[in-house]
């Protein structure tokens, strides 16, 4: 039963929006309205965030020192998922986001940064995180790219094991539904800050009805705690490589949704995270 929570959170995240249903040819992006998905770009000067090269699975992306500084917008180059510009809150999330409740109580804030805020979770015993609805093309935009920390893990997290399934931060991407019910044909993929499974580690979810979500584990228990680090990962590659079964992936690949995660319930335990900056780029 406990590892039906990922198949809770793909029913969760795919109902909150506009119902896509049947094999279909990825449409062509409407131009990202940043606004619609995150507050105003703010007035200060802005830094890239420094690059990292595509990297094989389970590589160690760039590491920040100190909160990383937001990337510079240039033209139609990137799609904004997430940016926090101030510690406003509606209904107890930021502006735009909507919450998904499992178990226990959200522990959410916004944090002061470098040049914008950082969301914080916290969990005890909880299982809960934050959507929204974006729709890019990964064929256009095939980079997801994203800044996060961890402060604290779970207790002996495992992402194999249905009784440890529990991560300090969680990054799923939905993509259009591939039939009716929606729920269990959504193909995710879900890029996770694990304990003990191995930096580089794929594998689909055991839960009934959820085998169209794809786990990555990015980072570990063997990463340093508190410390800042800045991901870039080929999520076209990995579209194609993880759902190759799954009908259409190769003419999908139109997102119709993303949600950041957090979940102690099963292992019974606190966990602490932060996240940045996110956004799909074209190179």
């Amino acid at each position: 039963m406990k590892r039906m929570l990922t198949l809770i959170i793909s029913v969760s995240l795919f109902l909150a929006f506009v119902p896509l249903s049947g094999c279909q040819k990825a449409e062509e992006p409407k131009k990202p309205e940043v606004s619609a998905v995150s507050p105003a770009l703010p007035t200060s000067p802005q830094t890239a965030i420094p690059p990292s090269a595509p990297e094989q699975p389970g590589a160690p992306s760039a590491t920040v020192t100190s909160a990383p500084a937001p990337a510079k917008l240039r033209g139609m180059d990137i799609v904004r998922v997430a940016r926090f510009d101030s510690s406003q809150m509606q209904e107890g999330v930021p502006k735009g986001w909507l919450l998904d409740i499992k178990k226990g109580e959200p522990n959410i804030s916004l944090e002061i940064g470098s040049q914008l805020y950082y969301l914080h979770l916290k969990s005890n015993e909880s299982s809960y995180g934050i959507k929204n609805g974006t729709k890019v093309d990964i064929k256009e935009y095939p980079y997801l790219n994203w800044t996060w920390k961890v402060t604290k893990l779970p207790d002996g997290g495992d992402v194999r094991k249905s009784d440890t399934d529990d991560q300090a931060i969680q990054i799923y991407v939905a993509f259009t539904p591939t039939g009716f019910p929606e729920a269990l044909n959504t193909p995710v993929l879900g890029y996770i800050w694990d304990n003990e499974a191995p930096r580089g580690w794929t594998g689909r979810s055991s839960a009934i009805g959820g085998g169209k979500l794809r786990y990555v584990v990015i980072r570990n228990k063997t990463d340093r705690l508190g410390q800042w680090y800045t991901e870039k990962r080929n999520i076209y590659e990995d579209y194609r490589k993880l759902l190759k079964d799954v009908e259409c992936a190769e003419t999908a690949g139109l997102t119709h949704g993303i949600e950041f995660y957090i979940n102690t319930q099963n292992t019974r335990s606190s966990a602490e995270s932060y996240i940045g900056d996110v956004y799909f780029s074209k190179r």
